[in-house]
């Protein structure tokens, strides 16, 4: 399962004190299904906020965004809750896993959110974790595990649902290089596997340079 990505005219601003500051002056993007785009630039560029608005976590001031073609900005808070949490998987730097929670129990949060359960989401979660690497430590917590095996919950978790889209926000950020290179190989192995559509900010030209797009944002611009 897969889908297209379309954004016109994105305008973001935020305000910096009594300064206002334009990050994004009317991007346009088109992702065709299952392709892979990395977004790269430097910091303070508007990568994260392009992102957020794409996965409908905050709304431009204007600009739409369509996933699918289902245009976000025309659903209530609602049906986009829903939408986001079958549609499109997260994976951030941070990994942000429920610390109270073990590595099964935070891939299943997805599913639970849903309303879904029984033996078969279980199953699921588990096959999952071992696809990565981490039948072993399904029953361990977050700070039991290292970076890159939280970083590989978390993309268990994003992947959960089988979303047809993947967001991710510099997925290798957070660790070092060998073991974010290991992660982002995994996360390129199952993206491709599933024909899930992908976007991924990073400042990591390596793996920039791997994706089937690259672009790059500059002043609030979108370019090749």
């Amino acid at each position: 399962m897969t889908v297209s990505v379309s954004a016109r005219g994105l305008h973001k601003t935020y305000r910096d004190g009594e300064r206002r500051v334009e990050v994004l002056r009317g991007v346009d993007l088109e992702v065709a299904p299952g392709e892979s785009v990395a977004i790269v630039g430097q910091s303070g560029t508007g990568k994260s906020t392009l992102l957020h608005l794409l996965g409908a976590l905050d709304q431009p001031d204007r600009g739409s965004v369509e996933i699918g073609g289902e245009r976000l900005d025309s659903m209530n808070r609602e049906a986009l809750a829903r939408f986001r949490n079958r549609t499109i998987g997260f994976v951030f730097q941070f990994q942000e896993l429920l610390a109270d929670f073990t590595a099964i129990e935070n891939v299943l949060v997805p599913g639970r959110i849903a309303g879904l359960g029984g033996k078969s989401l279980l199953e699921k979660g588990e096959r999952l974790l071992d696809e990565v690497g981490l039948a072993d430590r399904a029953d361990h917590f977050p700070a039991q595990l290292s970076g890159g095996e939280q970083q590989r919950v978390a993309l268990c978790r994003a992947l959960f649902l089988e979303p047809p889209l993947l967001l991710a926000d510099e997925p290798t950020g957070n660790l070092d290089p060998e073991i974010g290179a290991q992660v982002f190989d995994l996360m390129v192995a199952l993206q491709r596997s599933r024909g899930t559509t992908a976007l991924v900010v990073t400042h990591n030209q390596e793996i920039a340079n791997r994706c089937g797009r690259l672009l790059t944002l500059n002043k609030g611009v979108l370019r090749e």
